[in-house]
């Protein structure tokens, strides 16, 4: 390399800058709600969209290991970015596991040619869409709610029932398309801006190519799609953890007065310091958990058709146990970050607060209580070969 040329940065360098932008303006943000236009451009204009693209329809070609390393990165200072982000990519790959490889290849090369952002009315237990018949035409009559990412989207991925036979419909339309409203209505206590709110549907086409209909080689695999959601919430829950400490950390060392007389500054406090030390403990322990899930992921997604029952249900087990583990902790440590810190950083200036909202708020989706009674099941099941299991060796 010719001496003065600039190095590329890598993209967790990329990240970091984004991250900084979006550290300035977090806290109005959290007050505000509504759509982070401005910052979901930045992560347009970014090119980090492309990340999880393959290199022959133009993407980055990097995994779910990368996509996870820049999600938490944002959660350390925007949780909400960072949900948007990952969820993007959920779904993004949804024509890899219900459509065909020409959609697939089709959807990623439009990705990486106009920098797509993806958002979702997918939600199946949402039942207040429908699909019918008329003239021909299948039309699209109904609601949707939970629609994470949705403002400011390029697409979504809709998944319905006709209303005649209950039989499924999964499509990809234009968020822009006649008859889609998407109405703005999220203003829940945490994930401030995810847009996760509700979209409207009034006779809304869906041609046939917009429908992903292909017979999946593998059913193991296709059930994989359902474990993504949880599996990037442990990443950004991880995230928010850390972004917590990191805030409690500084604000102990510059703003906590000391309580005992004998000590020059809070950081000397006894009390503090074994507070602190067990934050890190649980951050530590989570983050072995997530990271050593994140591999399991990533091999699974490696195998892709090929992966067996087995595999399934250890990626399965992996997310449960690194999501109700990440869970527990957070919400401990969000909420305990106070302790350290003093009755000041209670002050609506700091909005630390926001840590536990947003941890709390995704807590509730696929709450944990119905994931530890699964893998209580599954080791009630299992325990003749409990210790012979993969998580032992």
């Amino acid at each position: 390399m010719p001496i003065g040329t600039p190095m590329k940065k890598s993209i967790k360098e990329q990240a970091r800058l984004l991250a900084a932008e979006f550290k300035k303006t977090a806290i109005e943000r959290d007050k505000d709600g509504g759509n982070p236009k401005v910052e979901r451009d930045l992560i347009r204009n970014s090119g980090l969209l492309n990340l999880l693209i393959p290199n022959e329809v133009g993407g980055m070609g990097k995994t779910w290991i990368d996509v996870c390393d820049i999600v938490r990165i944002f959660a350390e200072v925007d949780s909400s970015l960072a949900h948007v982000y990952g969820y993007h990519f959920l779904n993004l790959t949804t024509p890899y596991f219900y459509g065909t490889p020409e959609q697939t290849a089709f959807y990623y090369r439009k990705t990486v040619q106009q920098n797509l952002f993806w958002g979702n009315a997918f939600n199946p237990v949402d039942l207040n869409l429908f699909a019918t018949e008329e003239n021909g035409c299948i039309v699209l009559n109904g609601r949707k709610t939970f629609c994470s990412g949705s403002s400011d989207s390029d697409y979504l991925i809709v998944s319905t029932v006709f209303k005649d036979t209950e039989a499924p419909l999964i499509a990809v339309v234009p968020t822009k398309r006649e008859g889609i409203k998407v109405n703005n209505d999220w203003n829940h206590f945490g994930q401030r801006q995810t847009d996760s709110g509700s979209i409207t549907f009034k006779n809304v086409p869906v041609y046939n190519e917009d429908i992903l209909a292909a017979v999946p080689p593998n059913k193991e695999f296709l059930k994989v799609r359902s474990t993504i959601a949880n599996f990037l919430i442990t990443h950004i829950m991880l995230g928010i953890i850390k972004g917590a400490i990191n805030e409690a950390l500084q604000y102990v060392s510059t703003k906590t007065r000391p309580r005992f007389a004998q000590d020059s500054s809070a950081v000397d406090d006894p009390y503090i310091q074994r507070h602190l030390g067990q934050f890190h403990i649980q951050y530590k322990a989570a983050e072995s958990l997530i990271l050593q899930t994140t591999t399991i992921f990533q091999r699974a997604w490696d195998n892709g058709w090929n992966l067996t029952e087995e595999e399934k249900i250890s990626i399965q087990n992996s997310i449960g146990i690194a999501k109700a583990f990440v869970t527990e902790a957070g919400l401990d440590i969000t909420s305990r970050i106070f302790d350290v810190m003093g009755s000041r950083a209670t002050s609506n200036t700091y909005r630390y607060d926001r840590f536990w909202r947003n941890i709390r708020t995704l807590s509730m989706h696929a709450p944990i209580d119905y994931e530890i009674q699964r893998l209580g099941s599954w080791t009630l099941q299992n325990h003749k070969n409990y210790h012979d299991s993969e998580e032992d060796k």
